[in-house]
C-alpha cells in the first residue's frame, strides 16, 4: 500500500490534467485542429490600502510585485498573458473619476517577460477600489478566439464604486456564456472582503482563495495560470453516501459534491485485477471555519477493511486542504477473475465559526484514476515501501552486524581493563 500526501495547493488541478491526458490518448489529440492559445489576464489592486505593511514583514503591493515576477519567469509557453490594474494612477478625492481608474499595463499577447516585468516595477498604491469597472474591461480584453480565458483578480479590500456591484458584474459576464473563469484572491481579508471575492468567483465557476503569505500568493497564481494551459476538466456533479453498500459507482474522472462539517462521503469504484486506483480529494473552506482541520480519505473493502488511508492536517493558513492515495490491485492468471469494488471513504474535520452557517456542506473535489497498475503490484502494495522493503533490509542488517561488532569490541575493552 502506498500512501501519500497531496499539498493544497495544486492536486485537484494536476490529477484533472491527467485524467483528460488518460482519456484522449495522444494519437487521438494529434489529429485534432490545433487548439487556440488560453489567454489569461491578472487583475491587480494597486489602491492606497495596499501600502499596508502586514505580509510577511513588508507591504501587500511588495508581496503582489514578487508573484508576479516569479509567475512570469514560470508561466507555460503559448499562454497568452495581460496585467490590468485598478486605482492605479489617481490619487485624488473625486469619486467619478476615482472609479474610472482602471488600465490595461500589459496587453494580452504572447509574453515578454522582461517587458511584463518592467512594467510591474513601476507601480505605486495610489488609490480607489472600481473592482466592478476592471472587470467589465477585463472581459473586453480577453474578447476573441476559442481559446480557455481566465481573469485573476487579486485584491485587498471592497469595491469602493458603488452602486456598481462587482458580483452583479460577475453574473452578467457569465450570463453571456463567454466561457470566461473569473478566480479572486484576498490579501489579509476582512469578512466582507471575503464575501464580495467569493461572490464573483461563484459567479463564474472559479475559485476563492484568502492569502496571508508571500508564498501562498505566488504558488497561487501560478497555479491559476498553469491551470489555463491545461485542457478543460468539467467536474461531474455526484452526491455521496452514509455508507459504501449505497454509494455511487464512480469511473475515472473528475467529480464535486457538498459534505457537512465533520460528516463522512461514500464513494465505490471497481478495480480489475493489475489495475491501479489512484484518488485524491480537496475540501474547501468556502465560509470562516475553525483554525485546525484535516480531511481523510480511506479506501476500504467492501466488509470495511482498511487497504490504505491518505490524510493531512491544516492550521488556518489555506482555504483548501487535499490529500490522496494509491492501491495496485494485483494481477490474476484466471481471465474471469472478478472486479474488486473497493470504497472510498471523505471525512473532513472542519469546524464551523461562531455564527456560521454550516448548510449547504462545503465544496469537495475527488479525482479517481484507474489505470494499469505496476508490474509487480503486491511488491509496490508492501507497506507503501515498494522496492523500499530491500533497503530497509539492508539497513537493518548492517545495524544487527553493527551492533554485534560493537558489542565484542566493548567487552574485549572491559576484558583488558580487567587484566591490566
Amino acid at each position: 500500500m502506498i500512501r501519500t500526501h497531496r499539498p493544497a495547493a495544486g492536486v485537484c488541478a494536476l490529477l484533472a490534467a491527467l485524467a483528460a491526458g488518460i482519456a484522449f490518448p495522444g494519437h487521438a489529440v494529434a489529429d485534432e485542429t490545433e487548439q487556440a492559445a488560453p489567454k489569461v489576464e491578472l487583475v491587480l489592486d494597486v489602491s492606497g490600502s495596499m501600502r499596508t505593511a502586514d505580509i510577511d514583514g513588508g507591504t501587500r503591493m511588495a508581496a503582489a510585485k514578487q508573484a508576479f515576477n516569479e509567475v512570469l519567469d514560470a508561466t507555460p509557453e503559448g499562454v497568452q498573458l495581460g496585467i490590468r490594474t485598478l486605482g492605479a494612477n489617481y490619487a485624488g478625492n473625486d469619486k467619478k473619476t476615482g472609479c474610472k481608474d482602471t488600465a490595461q499595463l500589459y496587453p494580452v499577447s504572447t509574453l515578454d517577460r522582461t517587458e511584463a516585468k518592467t512594467a510591474v516595477a513601476t507601480l505605486s498604491p495610489t488609490g480607489w477600489t472600481p473592482i466592478g469597472p476592471a472587470l467589465l474591461k477585463a472581459a473586453d480584453d480577453l474578447q476573441g478566439g476559442s481559446g480557455t480565458r481566465r481573469i485573476v483578480l487579486i485584491s485587498d479590500g471592497e469595491d469602493t464604486c458603488p452602486p456598481l456591484d462587482p458580483c452583479e458584474v460577475a453574473r452578467e459576464i457569465a450570463a453571456k456564456g463567454v466561457g470566461l473563469t473569473i478566480d479572486t484572491l484576498g490579501l489579509v481579508p476582512d469578512a466582507k472582503t471575503r464575501d464580495q471575492l467569493s461572490c464573483i468567483a461563484d459567479a463564474t465557476g472559479g475559485t476563492y482563495t484568502s492569502v496571508q503569505h508571500k508564498e501562498e500568493l505566488t504558488d497561487r497564481v501560478g497555479q491559476l495560470v498553469d491551470r489555463a494551459a491545461n485542457p478543460v476538466v468539467t467536474p461531474v456533479a455526484t452526491e455521496g453516501t452514509d455508507q459504501c453498500s449505497s454509494a455511487p459507482a464512480l469511473k475515472s474522472g473528475l467529480y464535486t459534491d457538498r459534505e457537512e462539517f465533520g460528516q463522512q462521503r461514500w464513494y465505490r469504484v471497481d478495480v480489475d485485477p493489475g489495475q491501479e486506483l489512484r484518488a485524491s480529494v480537496s475540501v474547501a473552506a468556502d465560509r470562516a471555519v475553525n483554525a485546525d482541520y484535516g480531511v481523510l480519505l480511506r479506501a476500504v473493502t467492501v466488509h470495511g477493511r482498511e487497504i490504505v488511508r491518505g490524510e493531512a492536517s491544516g492550521l488556518g493558513r489555506t482555504d483548501v486542504i487535499s490529500t490522496g492515495l494509491r492501491y495496485p490491485k494485483a494481477g490474476s492468471d484466471d481471465e474471469n477473475a472478478a472486479a474488486e469494488t473497493v470504497c472510498l471513504q471523505v471525512t473532513n474535520s472542519f469546524s464551523a465559526g461562531s455564527g456560521v452557517k454550516t448548510s449547504p456542506g462545503l465544496p469537495v473535489e475527488l479525482t479517481v484514476d484507474v489505470v494499469d497498475g505496476p508490474s509487480k503490484a503486491s511488491d509496490v502494495a508492501s507497506f507503501g515501501l515498494g522496492r523500499g522493503w530491500w533497503l530497509l533490509g539492508a539497513l537493518v542488517l548492517t545495524g544487527f552486524l553493527a551492533g554485534l561488532v560493537w558489542g565484542w569490541v566493548s567487552r574485549w575493552r572491559v576484558a583488558v581493563w580487567r587484566t591490566n
